[in-house]
């Protein structure tokens, strides 16, 4: 007979339960309360990294995502459509001035082609007036934290090489800005990163070219011109990414290179800043004198402020207090109202006083207050609303006195209809930033996303700082001053009339009153 299908008798197993070990009552509990507490550790710990980290990336998270949301509108719009293409021409014509002037050619040989690093290159909108520098360019990297702006970069590059080499940035024509043999198209890459807080010399190109890493007064890099156009600012959130920018600048020049860019003025921005104290000062002076004109107005009539020999005690006696103020006066002495009639002749004279104290604006020299307006404003605050200045039965509102102008001198903010600089808090009197990272402000520019924060990068400080990296100031011109100098250059007056910056045949400027004020924030920097 087979064996399948039959079944051995179970046979008991005592010794197994015997041997299972018991849980005493409660004990689950505390085993799965100490795995929550160990959870909840967990969960704290991640959640202080995660902070961590957001505090780490700090403003260049925001300003990634507005630039990647910045709309591509072509350069006819920015032509035709913007409200602000004198302030992008101009910006532009700066920008090519710049690049001119500090990449030189080599006089008396054969001009050595240059490697730039463009920190912070967004779109690159300056491919174009590098491929017209007068040195040619061989290789060009672009880095930037937005990923789109970088996606767009190197598919402007790739446009400006299929079409033959001819760059359009600066609309120098062929040869660059003052003509000559057409320029091979250099070599580009372009890579996401931020600069302020990595560094470059994990990039294989720019490890490649070479990068100096360690001291600052190391043997630097292999780049001859490293450029930061417009974005130096967002490294001095913190001293840390403010020295690791310029670790990054010094890291990659090479002995001799050039390091260039616009930043913005902390000149005008200090004056700004102290304009609004004096006029928040010059305010508040005169709310104040106002507020003492009001009470001295109010103390020179007779009709509001009797003096207190002119009020009898028989006619105050006899006059009854409104019923919402009976309660200050019947109360002066600790009495209800019942025992008012058994009071003492000392009483009443108690009860006149009062009332007659409650009856003036003012209190009399000889009265408690002693004439002293502290104690008076005190008063009034105390009396009641039917006393109040108003001499209406009615408190004074904030929509009786409708909107204040102390409302526009909370925190300094200047601009005009196309830029505003706003500060959120506080900022010193004197204009000087202390210490000299982390004081953001809001930005806004005319057909911008949105207002993004910026940086105030306090000149002295930041030369200091750059010295300690071996980099020596040599330019440091406005925007203004750069136009006043090269307006009537043989190179650079005919290109800003190419670029649309004025008028054919030296004419007019282009760029309006209000363009020239917001194009004041900025300076262009040389090193």
């Amino acid at each position: 007979m087979s064996s399948q299908g039959t079944k051995r008798p179970r046979e008991e197993d005592n010794t197994t339960e015997t041997s299972r070990p018991r849980k005493r009552p409660g004990g689950a509990a505390r085993v799965s309360k100490a795995d929550s507490e160990a959870v909840l550790q967990r969960q704290q710990q991640r959640a202080e990294e995660d902070r961590h980290a957001a505090a780490t990336r700090g403003v260049e998270e925001v300003v990634r995502q507005h630039y990647n949301a910045v709309p591509q509108r072509g350069r006819e719009w920015r032509k035709t459509d913007s409200r602000i293409k004198g302030l992008r021409s101009f910006n532009n014509w700066i920008k090519s001035t710049i690049i001119h002037k500090f990449s030189p050619s080599e006089s008396g040989r054969e001009p050595l082609p240059l490697r730039v690093l463009d920190i912070g290159c967004g779109k690159g909108g300056d491919l174009g007036k590098w491929q017209q520098a007068p040195q040619p360019v061989e290789l060009y990297v672009g880095v930037d934290p937005a990923e789109v702006s970088i996606d767009q970069a190197r598919e402007r590059f790739l446009q400006m090489r299929s079409g033959g080499g001819r760059g359009r940035g600066g609309r120098g024509g062929r040869g660059g800005y003052q003509g000559g043999r057409p320029q091979r198209t250099f070599d580009a890459e372009f890579f996401a990163e931020d600069a302020f807080t990595y560094s470059l010399g994990d990039i294989p190109i720019i490890r490649e070219v070479g990068y100096g890493a360690g001291s600052r007064w190391g043997p630097g890099g292999g780049f001859d011109v490293v450029s930061m156009m417009f974005c130096m600012h967002y490294a001095f959130e913190t001293e840390a990414k403010a020295k690791g920018m310029l670790a990054n600048v010094a890291g990659s020049l090479k002995k001799g290179g050039r390091f260039l860019g616009v930043a913005p003025n902390s000149d005008v921005i200090r004056s700004g800043v102290e304009t609004f104290h004096e006029r928040r000062a010059k305010a508040a002076a005169s709310s104040l004198k106002m507020e003492r004109k009001g009470i001295l107005d109010e103390k020179s009539n007779p009709a509001t402020h009797p003096m207190p020999s002119r009020v009898p005690a028989s006619v105050v006696q006899e006059t009854q207090a409104p019923s919402w103020k009976r309660k200050a006066v019947d109360e002066v002495d600790g009495e209800p109202p019942s025992k008012k009639v058994e009071r003492s002749d000392e009483s009443s004279s108690k009860i006149e006083t009062a009332a007659a104290i409650n009856t003036l604006t003012e209190p009399p020299l000889d009265s408690p207050l002693g004439g002293n307006f502290e104690a008076e404003k005190q008063t009034l605050k105390d009396r009641g609303p039917d006393l109040s200045p108003n001499g209406d039965g009615h408190a004074k509102s904030d929509a009786d006195s409708g909107p204040s102008k102390d409302d526009d001198l909370k925190v300094a903010e200047w601009g005009n209809s196309i830029y505003r600089v706003r500060f959120p808090g506080d900022t010193p009197k004197d204009g000087i930033f202390r210490p000299p990272y982390g004081w953001k402000y809001s930005f806004f520019l005319e057909e911008a996303v949105e207002e993004i924060p910026e940086y105030v990068v306090p000149w002295e400080a930041f030369r200091a700082i750059a010295e300690d990296y071996n980099l020596e100031l040599q330019y440091r011109k406005t925007f203004a001053e750069v136009w006043s100098e090269e307006k009537d250059s043989p190179v650079f007056g005919p290109l800003s009339e190419r670029m649309g910056v004025r008028g054919r045949d030296a004419g007019p400027l282009l760029v309006s009153d209000e363009e020239m004020e917001a194009a004041s924030m900025e300076l262009c920097l040389g090193e």
